[in-house]
């Protein structure tokens, strides 16, 4: 099969890798018929996270059709259109009870494996699914393929995000980047009730899709994001705090547009040694703090009515749809956000349609 693999920093090649087999009787191989590029997957695209194999197949967004299953699978069919979390969850585990099914006792991360061990990438023309029962979520009808590929992992994640914001109808709310997860948490904020959303980023185009997605857009660099979400609430600050970046100065500009006593929610993959405030100061500041990787699978089935309402909307963030041969070079203009680029979709084989 074809696969785009990481090969060193800045280095993702399309070739042909060995077909995928049942390992486990546990296990489903997917035939993908969609996948995507995720801002997580620039971490080890830039080696910000080091210590992923050369060869490993990339990415951990990927929707398809079940074409191969071990014998212990018992919930799913040969056929099945599934969509899949990015991480894989055995549902019977201390914290997949709990809803933490990004922390399941056996969970491993699609397209990461390090000295041998991992799992390959959904970027594939397919992919192996271990404890394919409790992972894979079948696609019901109505729901497009391309919003089922968002459930998997921005869409749950900004919904993930909102959620620990703790929202309220009478609060202000800010996010802080407004890219593809950025959106979705405005989107979810607006689910949970909000009303008065700010939208902090630089990019004219990224501004302009969260004001059409309901929130009041503020470039940084040309206005103090500080004074403007004072002056919205008598001097004090936000109520809540979205920071969807993953970097030192985000996090900083978040802990700083938060009134006392009010939520910070990050789920940006921060790479930095240390936090960008101080215990002292968020102990000042009586901060609620809360961060981590979203329990992807835990939110996905309870998302689906919201998703096929809108769905019209939520895959407009969907700015180039390409064939998986593409990818290296998407992958370049993903990360310089060349083109207006937003997020790419990509389709392997004959599977691309224009």
């Amino acid at each position: 099969m074809h696969a785009l693999t990481f090969h060193g920093k800045e280095t993702i090649r399309y070739e042909v890798v060995p077909d995928p087999g049942i390992e486990a009787p546990t296990d489903a191989i997917v035939k993908v018929s969609a996948c995507a590029i995720c801002g997580s997957d620039l971490h080890p695209y830039f080696e910000r996270e080091k210590g992923l194999d050369h060869g490993c197949a990339m990415g951990h967004e990927f929707v398809g059709e079940v074409v191969e299953l071990g014998k212990a699978v018992k919930t799913l069919r040969i056929g099945d259109k599934v969509m899949s979390p990015f991480t894989t969850s055995c549902g019977e585990c201390f914290y997949c009870r709990r809803g933490l099914t990004c922390r399941c006792e056996r969970g491993q991360l699609f397209g990461w494996r390090s000295k041998g061990h991992g799992l390959h990438g959904g970027q594939a023309e397919y992919v192996r699914v271990p404890l394919a029962d409790s992972t894979l979520v079948r696609i019901p009808g109505g729901l497009p393929e391309e919003t089922a590929l968002l459930l998997g992992d921005i869409l749950s994640t900004g919904y993930f995000c909102a959620d620990q914001a703790a929202i309220r109808p009478d609060a202000v709310q800010v996010v802080v980047g407004c890219g593809p997860v950025g959106l979705m948490a405005i989107w979810a904020a607006r689910q949970l009730g909000a009303e008065n959303i700010f939208a902090i980023d630089s990019i004219p185009a990224r501004l302009a899709k969260a004001a059409e997605w309901g929130a009041t857009p503020i470039n940084y660099l040309k206005e103090n994001p500080g004074e403007t979400v004072r002056s919205a609430t008598e001097g004090r600050g936000a109520d809540a705090v979205m920071e969807v970046v993953g970097s030192g100065s985000a996090g900083r500009s978040a802990f700083e547009l938060l009134r006392p006593g009010g939520a910070f929610s990050a789920v940006g993959v921060c790479t930095d040694q240390h936090l960008a405030f101080s215990p002292v100061e968020a102990y000042d500041k009586n901060l609620t703090y809360k961060v981590g990787r979203c329990p992807a699978r835990h939110y996905m089935e309870r998302l689906i009515e919201p998703a096929i309402r809108d769905a019209e909307q939520l895959n407009t963030v969907f700015s180039h749809r390409v064939p998986l041969s593409e990818g290296p070079e998407y992958y370049r203009v993903f990360a310089e956000r060349a083109e207006d680029c937003l997020k790419v979709l990509l389709r392997p084989g004959s599977n691309f349609l224009l």
